[in-house]
Order: C-alpha cells, then structure tokens, then sequence
C-alpha cells in the first residue's frame, strides 16, 4: 500500500535504515543544523555540547541544589508530579485506580482506557530529591508512590530559576538557527520508574541531559498511522496522604484527549494482544533508538513522535534540562495534516473515535 511505501521511502531518502540516530562530535554550525538537520526534520544527537555547563558537576550533589535554590528564596516549593507507577500523562485502565469505587461506577466500564494525569504536589527542594532518589520511600509520602518533577510550562525559568548560571539560557547556535529564542526553557527530575508515553510536540526540541541516561524511542511524522491515535477520557489522579492511597476520577465535565494507543513494551501477558490490536507498529519499520548521556543534546525535530524512559545515576536520578523552539506551521505542517487524514484501510473509519465503551478484547481501531 502507498502509506507503507512511504515509511520506506522516508528512510531510504533521508532518515537511513540502521534504526540510529546520526551523532555528531561536537555542536554544528547555525548553517548546518539548519540545513542538514531542521529543514530535513531529521534528528540528530551532539556531543560535548554542553561540557562547559556547571551543572554536570554541581547537579549530582544535593547539598549544592537545596543551598542554591534555598539562596533565592528560603520558602522556594517546586512542582512534583505523582503517580503509583512513574507513568504520567499516560494510558492507564480505570480499573488501576486505588480501589476507590467512584471511577469505576462511572459511565465507563472498568477496563476502559483513560488519560490520567499527575496528582501534582507542590514541596520543598530537598523532600522532592529525597523523593524521587528512593523511588518513593519517604516519612511523609507512602512508598508507592512515584514522584517525578516534570512541571513543564517554562518551569525552568519561574520555580528553579535560582539555578539557572549553572547552564545557558538558550542554545545559541539553534537560536540563530532557528531565529528566534526558546519559547520554554524545562527541567526534569525522575527516577528508574519515571515514563514518557508515546507523543509529539509541536516544538523543536532541544533536549540536554545533565545526569543519568535518557533511552528515546523515535517516529518520524510519516508513521502517524502506526500510533493508532484514538480520543481517550481525561482523568486525574488525587493522592490522600491519610489513607495513603491513590484515586482515579474521570474529569467532570467530561473531556477528551487525542492520544497514542501504542505501548512499545508490553508486558509478557499483554504483549500478544497488543502485537495483534497494533500490527502498524509491531509489524512495521523499526523505530530509531538512542540513548543520550550526560553532556549530550538530542535534536527532536517538531512533530516527531517519542516514547522516553530513563536510567538514573549513583544518587537515583536523571536531570535533564530541554528547550522548546516555536516550530514553523508552513508547507510540511500541512502535508502531516493531509497525511493524517487519510484512510488507512487496516484502521476502521480512519478517524478519532471516543472510547466510551472499549474492553480489553476489542479490536475496533480508529486514527486521526
């Protein structure tokens, strides 16, 4: 078929087959980058880009980041991301709830999908290290719990500003790339645990880790139909600290969030049933992998579709830092549009279907 063709074709011409990211030794020339890689909307990882930062040797201890941050201002709380499972912003059964009866009595059954957000806590520097190192063994919060700093909305520049000498306020050879300064400037703090489903932005994305590694799993635009995007419920996780336990309720008024059905790694029991529900993906090119290390930017080009997971260093964490470039929504945009419009005939209807009444057992796919 013409749609598979093209995810061929798109490899062949541009992205190669090798299934890697293309790494360069050192940061490129604005000219460069621009050509070789942002008109391209081809990733690439740079090394030794960022080995002037203070950060990769002051972000490692806690005692530098409680005194630097508690130096701007002695009551500073930062925003820490809550969940039983380190997945945020992410599918999850309504049944995984924390045994509260009021999602599940819901108008949705108990084995339907739904977006779930983050309980968000609001804490000081050095409970949220301390957090988020143990994995979720805390005094005050329960040890199931998994915390992960990941605010985003230009949270670098407004809770932790007080660290910002430690790096630069812009990546100047994307800046003069691109034309323009970031748009938002993020940090994240996670764990083993921590988890990123798979999504696109419409950034360019310049993606700095600080300590511990960063594994992406990459889709290039083209592959939209093997994401299998479909509307799921928009829920919200709440943490009681009493019961120490974890509900999920369904957003009133009800909402619907577009996002991707894939999970590239199911576990042993649902790995066939997933394989079968999502042969685009499983059965399709391979996706490109790359880790990032301490040091190194990865360029994640606008609209590309990640699925990011993290190994942390010796204190049990990853830090990473990126910056969100304003994309152009010129001819390429309009070409992902048409592209996501059309029919993919192994997908019924071709287009977002809201999930009211899924079951595990349903093979009723629909995209955008």
């Amino acid at each position: 078929m013409e749609i598979e063709a093209l995810w061929e074709e798109v490899r062949e011409l541009s992205l190669g087959n090798s299934g890697k990211v293309e790494r360069l030794e050192s940061p490129p020339s604005p000219l460069q980058f621009l050509r070789d890689f942002v008109s391209q909307n081809k990733p690439c990882i740079i090394s030794n880009a960022i080995h002037h930062w203070p950060a990769l040797s002051n972000w490692s201890c806690d005692s530098y980041l409680v005194q630097a941050m508690s130096s701007f201002s002695s009551d500073q709380l930062i925003s820490v991301h809550l969940t039983p499972n380190g997945r945020a912003d992410a599918l999850v059964p309504l049944k995984e709830n924390d045994k509260s009866k009021d999602a599940s009595s819901s108008s949705t059954c108990s084995d339907s999908l739904c977006f779930a957000s983050a309980h968000v806590q609001r804490m000081p520097i050095h409970e949220a290290l301390s957090l988020i190192s143990s994995g979720g063994n805390s005094k005050q919060i329960h040890s199931k719990v998994v915390a992960y700093a990941q605010q985003q909305n230009d949270c670098f520049r407004s809770e932790y500003s007080a660290l910002a000498p430690d790096c630069d306020p812009h990546i100047h050879w994307a800046t003069e790339a691109l034309g323009c300064l970031p748009e938002a400037v993020n940090l994240w703090i996670g764990n083993h645990l921590s988890e990123t489903s798979f999504h696109k932005d419409h950034y360019e994305n310049l993606y700095a880790v600080v300590t511990g590694r960063k594994h992406f799993l990459l889709l290039p635009p083209t592959d939209v139909h093997r994401m299998y995007i479909r509307e799921y419920p928009a829920a919200q996780y709440s943490y009681f600290q009493e019961t120490e336990q974890f509900r999920l309720e369904l957003e009133k008024p009800l909402r619907y969030v577009p996002w991707c059905s894939v999970d590239p790694y199911p576990s042993l029991e649902t790995k066939d049933g997933q394989m079968s529900k999502f042969p685009l993906y499983f059965n399709g090119p391979k996706p490109f992998e790359c880790t990032v290390y301490p040091g190194e930017i990865l360029y994640l080009p606008s609209m590309w579709f990640h699925h990011v997971r993290q190994s942390p260093d010796c204190q049990g964490r990853t830090i990473a830092l990126n910056y969100w470039y304003d994309m152009q929504f010129d001819i390429k945009y309009a070409y992902f549009n048409f592209l996501q419009s059309i029919h993919h005939p192994s997908i019924e209807n071709g287009k977002l279907t809201k999930l009211e009444n899924e079951d595990s057992e349903s093979d009723d796919f629909s995209c955008s």
